[in-house]
């Protein structure tokens, strides 16, 4: 059941159907791989596959834009230190979109009978589906991001039923959570519509001639804080316990059983618990879409969650309409007794998750390491279990001692079996482990992982303090290192520090748990955004790993490592300063980078002197459409020029040449980086336009022109000359720099690395080089063995050591040179290591030649010089000393 040998590692790369994983042997992929997976995701993978591919033709108008906006284009955002990042959904997130957006416009699916027509088991029909509204399902691992998803979806309905007309979505949205933690996890996301504007979920006023930014209208209410004020536009999001038909008292801390009032009722197979009816809001409105998180719980059409959204669906249905979609979104769509929900259109399994490092690697003991636990004959639990306990304590510290190097705060998770056993495991951590005295937080809860303070008689306000404590564990700000708890929670407690799991305690089917939510609040990345590998220690009874290791059927491969004393910590590779190494001398071994002030730079203020008259571009013919062609948006490759797909405007459709301006500026800015100017520069584009683009002074306001404008040449054109006339006026280089700080290599903070090649260095002041390249390791084992060095580094991104340069595009970038070498106390070189150049490879070496002539002219102390090395005159003539490869290498030095 391994994964297919094909399948990618990285979470962006486009997943074929045929290597996905299927659960069976790799032998029978071609016989009965649609049989093993959910009956409806094999056929839709492959049909939106060549839906993908032609362009998304027979979509509307608005899903074309936005699934091109999403996926399409490049998206860069602003970090912490003011420098750009890519950002990228990943295409498990992607295919989920695509699916729902293909489904709907493409399919037209209605209902039921409109999606078993995808069934590949054949076993699918008409009475699995208990609803007879549009209902998809989206199957996504712990941690692989199902709120942006829900965001996406959300923003999609908005304005299809805003842009297109007959559209049968909605502009209102109810957004149902289980409990009060989840609750609270998608209101950080989507308070002040926090989600739409930081990720780009909204495209540019004026892409593809909509005003995307400004129409989006929505506000957001929480709970019973409902104030309707139109209708349309609202976003209510809610806990179930909300919504169910009918009256009830609210929780209080005072009840016998304050389960629910800490986290919010769960699902019950009655329809009558509940404080609001949320029958009386739908009935002021006309149109609604549902999104369910957490989804696992709409397993059963006696539940008061799934009776609540029939009960929506008729009473719409009284008013002459019909609820618009239902997407529920959740790691383990399974019913009770293990069957997926027919309704899933997409899936996204753990397995995939792990491989491609969206969430941590689950590690077991290997044999040796747990032949060395036992459970002890005695009736103290603790005493019991105590071979579990120390074993698991001694992973989590070795783990926390890791971590807190990046500044990181591991958490240790244990499972007991009652609450009395809960307080003792409690009491005994504080009592053996001083590393955790006065750090460990008890949360009670039921059998079902649900959790419950009846036993404790915590009151209000302590409660309130519980709720908070266990939000932000991961935060130092919090005492606490362990968690102590009957059971794991579910759902929503989503920490993600959790680097150890103990489990004491076996499972029934009656609690309803799955592998998967057992280990769920443990996979979650510590560090999001890094392609590394992480880990999650799972250590427990036999009974308790024996349940674990049942996740294996579903394709997940269980990590099996060394534990205990003398082992290695199971975290990712850290990189950092060896100063606990007492063989270096790191005083010697340190070297000092200055810090020049930049010399490449941007006068913002020169995008007034632009002079569109003498651009001296090459102009584009004005073609003369039909009033249908006028209509016409078309789309082509960028780089092949060839047509993609042709989307028909409505005749109604108004299009503003102001908004395509507007695009144009905006793409302009943000490729270039621009901080300031748009209204410079929106009047540079229209006059362009209007007067030197085409061969011909054209009229803005003709549809002809809009539709000569969306042809690739032309667009193509005004976007290119642009930045070329921009980099060449506003690129200035001062001649010169100063010394203005500089980089000491022991300040250097640790980081983590994906799991690749590395040497253990004698002469660096890092505890590892980690080797990008075959080359880079080859040339850190030759310095290695340089008498005539003292010391090197290789230049890691958190060294901070960058060169500003002009690339082959005239824009301004940053160059990060491969090595460091300190000769002497008088002499650093800097090392370019190239197996294959590119074009930017000279630009890179004439601006470090001026670099080393502006410090050398800066400061007398140090002489610095630079060489580069390329990889087949290394292996070829093979330099024994550093001093060979500097006479040697002489390439770019005139």
């Amino acid at each position: 059941m391994a994964l297919h040998p094909d399948f990618p590692d990285s979470p962006h790369a486009v997943l074929e159907p045929d290597v996905r994983w299927f659960p069976a042997d790799e032998a029978l992929r071609e016989s009965s791989y649609e049989k093993l997976l959910p009956p409806l995701v094999h056929q839709l993978r492959k049909k939106v596959k060549a839906w993908r591919e032609k362009g998304y033709e027979g979509a509307t108008h608005t899903s074309i834009n936005l699934l091109n906006w999403w996926f399409h284009q490049e998206h860069l955002m602003p970090k912490a230190d003011g420098s750009m990042a890519r950002f990228q959904y990943y295409f498990a997130q992607q295919e989920a979109v695509e699916t729902i957006v293909f489904l709907y416009d493409v399919v037209k699916a209605k209902d039921k009978y409109d999606l078993i027509r995808f069934d590949s088991s054949g076993a699918v029909s008409a009475n699995m589906f208990d609803e007879s509204w549009r209902r998809f399902v989206i199957k996504m691992a712990t941690g692989s991001g199902k709120t942006k998803v829900m965001s996406l979806i959300l923003a999609w309905c908005f304005f299809h039923k805003l842009y297109e007309e007959g559209s049968d979505l909605a502009r209102n949205f109810l957004l149902i959570t289980p409990n009060i933690i989840v609750l609270d996890r998608i209101r950080s996301d989507f308070d002040g519509l926090r989600i739409f504007f930081e990720d780009p979920v909204l495209p540019d006023n004026g892409f593809e001639g909509y005003n995307w930014r400004d129409d989006f209208q929505l506000t957001l209410h929480i709970q019973d804080e409902v104030n309707i004020t139109r209708k349309a536009g609202n976003i209510f999001l809610t806990n179930i316990h909300r919504i169910y038909s009918g009256n009830d008292v609210a929780p209080s801390a005072d009840d016998e059983d304050t389960m629910d009032y800490f986290l919010g009722r769960r699902p019950s197979g009655k329809t009558t618990d509940s404080k609001v009816d949320l029958g009386e809001i739908v009935r002021d409105i006309d149109e609604l879409v549902v999104l369910n998180d957490e989804a696992h719980h709409i397993h059963d059409n006696r539940l008061a969650w799934f009776r609540s959204i029939e009960d929506i669906h008729h009473r719409l249905q009284h008013k002459g309409r019909f609820l618009a979609l239902q997407v529920d979104v959740t790691a383990t769509p399974k019913h009770n007794n293990g069957a997926i929900f027919v309704q899933t259109i997409s899936d996204y399994p753990l397995v995939e998750a792990i491989s491609q490092n969206v969430v941590k690697h689950p590690v077991l003991p290997d044999s040796a390491s747990r032949a060395k636990l036992a459970e002890r004959k005695s009736s103290r639990y603790t005493e019991k279990y105590a071979d579990y306990l120390n074993l698991g304590f001694e992973e989590w510290r070795k783990a926390y001692e890791e971590h807190a190097k990046l500044d990181k705060k591991a958490i240790l998770f244990v499972m007991t079996d009652d609450t009395k056993n809960c307080d003792d495991v409690a009491q005994y951590l504080e009592a053996t482990y001083p590393e955790v005295k006065d750090a460990v937080l008890v949360i009670h809860t039921k059998n079902n992982g649900e959790i419950s303070e009846a036993a404790s008689g915590k009151k209000n306000e302590e409660l309130e303090i519980l709720r908070k404590q266990s939000n932000e564990i991961d935060s130092w700000a919090s005492p606490y290192k362990a968690i102590v708890s009957v059971l794991m929670l579910k759902e929503g407690w989503d920490v993600k520090n959790v680097t150890t799991i103990v489990g004491l305690r076996a499972y029934s089917a009656k609690s309803n748990i799955l592998p998967e939510q057992t280990l769920g609040r443990g996979l979650r990345k510590m560090y999001p955004g890094n392609h590394v590998e992480e880990y999650v220690s799972v250590v427990g009874t036999d009974a308790f790993m024996d349940f674990v290791e049942s996740i294996q059927s579903e394709g997940v491969e269980l990590e099996r490592k060394a534990m205990g004393e003398g082992t290695k910590p199971k975290t990712p590779i850290i990189v950092e300063i060896d100063s606990e190494n007492t063989t270096k001398d790191i005083d010697a071994l340190d070297i000092e980078i200055p810090v020049l002030s930049p010399r490449i730079y941007r006068e913002y203020k020169n995008l007034s002197e632009l002079d569109t008259g003498c651009f001296g571009h090459k102009k584009v013919e004005y073609k003369t459409f039909s009033k249908d062609e006028q209509r016409e948006i078309v789309f082509k490759d960028i780089t092949t020029g060839e047509i993609n797909h042709t989307t028909v405007l409505d005749s109604g459709q108004v299009t503003d040449f102001r908004s395509v301006i507007g695009y144009f500026s905006q793409v302009i800015m943000k490729d270039l980086r621009l901080v300031s100017g748009y209204d410079v520069l929106y009047g540079k584009v229209k006059t362009f336009i209007q007067n030197e683009l085409f061969e011909i002074r054209v009229d803005l306001d003709s549809l002809n022109t809009l539709r000569n404008l969306s042809e690739l040449e032309a667009s193509k054109s005004v976007i290119e000359t642009f930045k070329k006339e921009i980099n060449a006026l506003t690129v200035q280089d001062k001649g010169d720099a100063k010394i203005k700080d500089a980089i000491k290599l022991r300040n250097t903070r640790p980081f983590v690395v994906k799991e690749q090649g590395y040497i253990i260095p004698r002469k660096s002041i890092f505890n590892k080089i980690i080797g990008d390249s075959h080359l880079e390791l080859q040339f850190a084992a030759f310095l290695e063995e340089c008498d005539d060095i003292v010391s090197y580094v290789k230049n890691y991104m958190a060294v901070h050591f960058q060169i500003d340069y002009v690339n082959t595009d005239g824009n301004i970038s940053n160059y990060y040179p491969d090595f460091i070498v300190k000769q002497s106390l008088k002499s650093v070189v800097i090392v370019e290591t190239k197996g294959l150049e590119d074009l930017d490879v000279p630009l890179k070496m004439k601006r470090l030649r001026e670099w080393c002539i502006d410090i050398n002219k800066a400061q007398p102390d140090v002489h610095y010089d630079y060489v580069f090395v390329d990889e087949e005159n290394f292996n070829r003539y093979k330099p024994k000393s550093f001093e060979t490869l500097l006479s040697g290498f002489q390439e770019y030095k005139d």
